[in-house]
């Protein structure tokens, strides 16, 4: 496995590939979630190639925030890791690397898609999601790339991104790993205490509550009286525009975010017809 720093080295790697390309984009601080991904890329593909790079773009005040800097980065976990899955290159570029300007002047806008719910919160959030993904998407000319349902707002994102964009790859949406508490997989997770990693076990029970035939003010009632859980949201909307439909409607994605100790989650389950 090669771990490739610049472009110019992503480039010959490339130059130098046969077959089909499969692009995980990572942050990094990897976990069975994104082995998870990984897996179904080297089945599908001839090559593979995961990038890990914690995006300033997407991050408050571009990156000088606590969050950004409390980010978990393990650069020689996670390749030994990838290297176990039978990745062939990662790509560790550094901020100067993959912005070598400084912050770009020119950013992919995710308009009304961008604004709600996690952009809500996180004013220009997904725009920097958006425009890292299309600089690697670019560097990397995958094939397929793979992302985590998990992160649903950013998945539906995405695929109006390849296709209002006229993008030559397809996106793959693989489904959450969870904990056998129901506990979605994070890489946030890590930063949790005994006691919060069990109080936030709340938000895959509220989403199971939705699934099962609860109102959205009976399972918001439920989420709101769990101990050490601050809400944001809890909702439901149409899985490819994001917006708002009645909880009774089917297919539907459930979405919830919430503040648990000092960290926030993300949790949503599709809801079947």
């Amino acid at each position: 496995m090669q771990i490739l720093t610049t472009k110019s080295e992503l480039r010959a790697f490339h130059a130098a590939a046969s077959g089909s390309v499969g692009l995980v984009p990572t942050m990094g601080a990897l976990h069975d979630g994104h082995a998870s991904l990984v897996r179904r890329a080297r089945e599908e593909n001839d090559t593979v190639v995961c990038s890990v790079f914690v995006n300033p773009l997407q991050f408050t005040d571009l990156g000088d925030c606590e969050d950004y800097r409390a980010y978990p980065r393990d650069l020689d976990a996670d390749a030994a890791l990838l290297e176990s899955l039978g990745v062939d290159a990662v790509f560790a570029p550094s901020v100067e690397e993959m912005y070598p300007g400084g912050t770009p002047r020119v950013w992919v806008r995710t308009g009304e898609m961008g604004s709600v719910l996690e952009g809500a919160s996180r004013p220009g959030h997904f725009d920097g999601v958006a425009t890292v993904v299309s600089k690697l998407f670019t560097l990397v000319r995958p094939d397929r790339a793979y992302f985590g349902q998990k992160d649903a707002q950013q998945v539906a994102i995405i695929r109006r991104l390849v296709a209002d964009l006229d993008l030559p790859l397809d996106i793959i949406s693989a489904p959450i790993v969870r904990a056998a508490d129901g506990v979605a997989e994070s890489s946030r997770n890590s930063r949790l205490s005994p006691v919060e990693r069990e109080q936030a076990v709340a938000l895959s029970q509220a989403l199971f509550a939705l699934r099962d035939g609860a109102s959205l003010d009976e399972a918001s009632a439920q989420l709101a009286s769990s101990p050490g859980v601050t809400v944001d949201y809890l909702t439901v909307v149409d899985p490819a525009t994001l917006e708002p439909v009645d909880a009774q409607h089917r297919p539907a994605l459930a979405l919830v975010a919430a503040q648990v100790g000092p960290v926030r989650l993300i949790d949503n389950l599709v809801l079947e017809s």
